[in-house]
């Protein structure tokens, strides 16, 4: 059977660590490079042209490759020949589904790498299918333990800017009105968005009004 060459990506060099050997570890396949960030995947990926990228849902971006939907998106669009397997520690059912609308071979939970990736490599390799377990059914909106937990990962300027969006400022007007840049703000209202598992704005707000978490 043909090698497969397989591009990893990760933040987090633990993650990419026990990829490797994974990867290593597998006659399917043969890993031909290694990223951190979105502007090295990228990289990689027009070097290597290879089989499987193996990438974080959430890494450092840039301008023009972003991370999360964004660079999944590029990916797509420019290499289109690629099989992408997505490692994500999203578990919002709005995301998940998107991602795999977008083609991406598979999803896996970061909770689950473990027990998952051997089962996807074997899957792909022998182009069939990954179908990753289904999550259990929950709503966020009538857990208040889980919308506490989330709104507490928020630092005070990320609820700062929340705020006032719900409010209906858009980050033109709460740049101005914070002093700050467009482009700080608009950073904090995606890592506020990242943190609390919401895909859109009008997600982000139906979420925000339901929770209440402004309330005094």
């Amino acid at each position: 059977m043909r090698e497969l060459r397989v591009v990893i990506a990760d933040d987090h060099p633990v993650v990419l660590v026990g990829l490797r050997e994974v990867i290593q570890r597998d006659e399917c396949f043969t890993l031909a490079g290694e990223a951190l960030n979105s502007s090295q995947l990228v990289e990689q990926l027009a070097l290597h042209q290879p089989a499987l990228v193996i990438t974080d849902f959430n890494m450092p971006g840039d301008d023009t490759y972003g991370d999360g939907l964004q660079l999944i998106e590029y990916i797509s669009e420019h290499f289109p020949a690629v099989k992408i397997l997505v490692l994500t520690m999203v578990s919002n059912q709005l995301i998940i589904s998107r991602l795999l609308e977008m083609g991406v071979a598979g999803v896996i939970a970061k909770s689950h790498i473990h027990q998952e990736i051997g089962k996807a490599l074997s899957a792909l390799a022998n182009d069939r299918p990954y179908e990753a377990p289904a999550a259990p059914a929950t709503s966020v909106m009538i857990n208040p333990k889980v919308i506490d937990e989330r709104f507490s990962t928020l630092s005070p300027r990320e609820v700062e800017v929340l705020r006032l969006v719900v409010s209906g400022s858009s980050v033109g007007d709460i740049a101005r009105l914070l002093d700050r840049s467009v482009k700080t703000v608009s950073t904090q209202k995606v890592s506020a968005m990242r943190k609390l598992e919401v895909l859109n704005d009008h997600a982000l707000i139906t979420y925000c009004i339901k929770a209440d978490p402004f309330e005094q």
